[in-house]
Parts: structure tokens; sequence; C-alpha cells
């Protein structure tokens, strides 16, 4: 009998990969952090024996859910601005608090009570974009969170840089800092086509080339923001793009709720990827990502929640069933994305948009031990007839028992092992008073 690290008995194994297979009455070995196997716990207590062995009675285990856009630090904005048009919400309110208050120690705070979130959510893999992205790194590395730090790009200066050369030095520092990092992974993240000029777009796409890294940027967001880019310029924001050489398999397009049947045809034969925030997008009223057609034409779609400013809450469960619900009702076909669908989209192509694939997203026998498991006895789960339909359809991540990310176990029965909740909520009153004084003063 072999020792192995961790040995999980489940009632349900999900792997994603292959799509809409659940496996009944399995196991999932675990050791060194990869998955060893996965096999009918019959044969799993024959030949395996763990270090730690859990019996999971009516829980499935899932892969590690993967928010492929966040702006984690904003959490310490949630509810700060709430129920106005996005240029308002961020001219007015959100672009001055982050004048005021976007520094390492607000970055750091935020981040973790982000991270807190997330990882009792189910989430082991968030791509952020931030001000300070090595605090991101820092903190992400620290709490053993799977991080896709952005690293954030716009023409004026903040707190974090002075203009685009410094942003790129220092975003290639904290590249380079953590390229030995097996949780922390980068991506290049200019804000928007409306914030950052052509020459720094140009850079930033010759790097994403050269270090093979995701560039990751808003885009299409809203009717006004395309109509202003045809006013000022003559283009769209993807034909700007596309003019300037960044539509390729690197580019990872945040919210896309404005687009042609041409420009998602463009996309699909590009093989870049589109990022579905649909919770933010109603309730910015930013409009409708056709998810239904960009899945018709074979486009990688991954969600995410964007920041809790804008949300306001971090859920990927939450934003699985929202984009199932809206894409039927979009697209007027009650087929339109089926449970199995939305669940891989909040996984597997989460993952291959970060260009990650090889690693998460799915549970296959070498890839990294990112793995949650979620308690579906209780009385909200029952009956139960399909266990990815009732995942995604009726189950809230309150009912995420526990999480492990490569291997370590970041949330045992509801309880955090790496982070220290009366702290993070300690900070977390400290910022609110802070913050919410200013705001009045304004």
């Amino acid at each position: 009998m072999k020792q192995i690290d961790t040995l999980i008995h489940a009632r349900w194994v999900i792997p994603v990969e292959p799509a809409n297979v659940v496996l009944e009455d399995h196991s999932l070995a675990m050791d060194d952090g990869r998955i060893v196997a996965i096999l009918p716990s019959v044969e799993a207590r024959q030949q395996y024996r763990g270090k730690n062995e859990l019996t999971l009675v009516d829980q499935a285990l899932i892969p590690g859910l993967v928010n492929t856009h966040t702006h984690a630090a904003m959490s310490l904005f949630r509810g700060l601005a709430d129920d106005m048009p996005l240029m308002e919400w961020l001219n007015d309110h959100i672009w001055p608090a982050e004048g005021k208050w976007a520094n390492g120690d607000f970055v750091h705070d935020g981040t973790r009570l982000a991270i807190a979130e997330m990882v009792r959510g189910g989430t082991t893999c968030f791509s952020d974009m931030y001000f300070f992205p090595g605090e991101v790194a820092h903190v992400a590395s620290q709490s053993g969170m799977r991080a896709a730090v952005g690293l954030i790009m716009i023409d004026f200066p903040t707190a974090w840089a002075s203009g685009p050369d410094e942003y790129l030095s220092k975003g290639l520092k904290v590249h380079d800092d953590y390229r030995h990092d097996p949780l922390i992974s980068v991506t290049f993240a200019p804000h928007a086509p409306y914030t950052v000029s052509d020459e720094p777009l140009k850079r930033l796409q010759m790097y994403a080339e050269e270090l093979d890294v995701p560039l990751h940027i808003h885009l299409h967001e809203t009717a006004h923001e395309v109509d202003d880019a045809v006013q000022q310029n003559g283009q769209r924001p993807l034909e700007r793009l596309e003019a300037l050489g960044l539509l390729t398999p690197h580019l990872v397009a945040v919210h896309m709720t404005q687009l042609t049947d041409g420009e998602i045809e463009s996309i699909a034969t590009a093989g870049a990827h589109v990022v579905h925030c649909p919770e933010s997008n109603l309730k910015l009223a930013s409009g409708f990502c056709p998810l239904h057609k960009l899945h018709q034409a074979g486009v990688n779609v991954a969600l995410g929640t964007d920041g809790a400013a804008s949300n306001n809450d971090l859920d990927m469960f939450g934003e699985m069933r929202t984009a199932a619900l809206l894409a039927k009702a979009v697209g007027q076909d009650a087929s339109a994305i089926p449970a199995a669908t939305a669940l891989q989209m909040a996984t597997l192509n989460g993952a291959r948009a970060l260009g990650l694939d090889k690693e998460i997203g799915s549970l296959i026998v070498g890839k990294a031990a990112d793995i949650v498991a979620i308690d579906l006895s209780e009385l909200e789960s029952q009956p139960l007839y399909h266990p990815i339909s009732q995942i995604v359809y009726a189950t809230n991540r309150d009912k995420v028992s526990h999480v492990w990310v490569n291997g370590r176990h970041l949330l045992k029965a509801r309880a955090l092992t790496t982070l220290d909740e009366n702290h993070i909520l300690e900070k977390t009153r400290q910022w609110r008073q802070k913050i919410a004084e200013s705001d009045q003063q304004q």
C-alpha cells in the first residue's frame, strides 16, 4: 500500500475534463501538491494510505474555481458607491477614493480580505488588476493562494508609478521577483483603451509575446466607451487593438458587452479570450455580453466577479448561476449555457485564458491539487438528481467545506488555516472608518 499526503473519499468527483462527467463514490489521492490518482473508493482504500484521510459523505469534489477578473484590494470599497452609472461611479467616487487611499498598506490589507473571501467561496486562483502588484503577489503567496497578478498600466500617474515607463519597469521587476514562485504568475494589465495610448499598448504586446504571458484589459465594457472611441479616432476599441497587433491568443478581454457578429468572428479566429463579469455588468447597467454567440463561435469564455466595489462580492457560485440564466434570457434559448458549461467557464476556461490549463482547471492526474469540496447534504440541496446542475443552480458558496491549493489545506471544515479572520476583520473596520469619513467630506 502506497503512502501519500492526502486521500479524500467523496460521494462525487466532478473532474470537468472530460465535460459533464460525474464519478460516483470515488476518491482523490494527492501527494507533493499534485493529483496522483482518481479511482473508485473501494480500490483507493486498498491501494493508498493517506497521512491525512477524509471521508466526505454527500460531498462533491470539483476543481478550484478560477476568478479570471478581480481588483482584489477594492474589497475595501465594497458598498462605498452604489446604484450609479459606470463613469459617474469611477470619476466621482472610486478614482478620488483611490487617489487618497490606494497605497501599499491599502492593497496589502484589501487583498488579504479578498483572498479570505475567495477561499471561503471555493476560489483557488484569481487574476488581479490593480496598483502595487508586488503587494498582491506577496499576500497571495504568503496565504497559499494561486494568483495571476496583473502588472497595471495607465497613462497617468498614480501612487504606484509616474507614467508608462515606470509602470512597465516596476511591473517587470514583480515578474522577475516571483518567476520561481509556484503559485504566482503574471499578466500585463493595461487598464482600458481609453486610459492607455498606442505606444504603451504596443510595448506591452511585445513583452506579452516575448514572455508568453496574457494581456488582460477592460474592453467594450459599455456602449458609451465604444461611441466615444469612434468619435475620437474613427475606430471601435477592438478595431484599434487589432490594428496595433493586440488581437492574439494572449489577449484576455474583460466585459465585452458591445460586440458585432463580425467582431465575435474576429475574436474566435484570433484565439483571443473573453472574461464575462455578469453581475458587475448588470449592477452598472453596462450591457449584456453575447455569451451564447461567443460560445457558439468557439471563443473561450471565462468568468470573473470584477471588484467588490461594483459587484459587491467575490462569489463565483453567483457568477456561474447568473451567467447561465442571463445567457438563456439574452439568447432566448433555455439550453444556451447548460450547467456543465457554466462550471467549465468558472474552472477550466479561466485556466486556459491565463495560460494555466496544464496546471489547474480540472481534476486530472498530474495536475496541481487545487480542489474544492462542496457539502450537498443539507435540505437546501435536496432532493438531488444531478450534482452539476445542483451546484450551478442551487448551491451557495457557504456550502464550500474544504479547499486545497497546490495540495495545501487552506479551508478545513469552513475554517481558514493560513489567514487570521479576526485580524482581517479588525483591519477592515479600521479602513472603513477612515474611508467613510473622507467620503462624507467630499
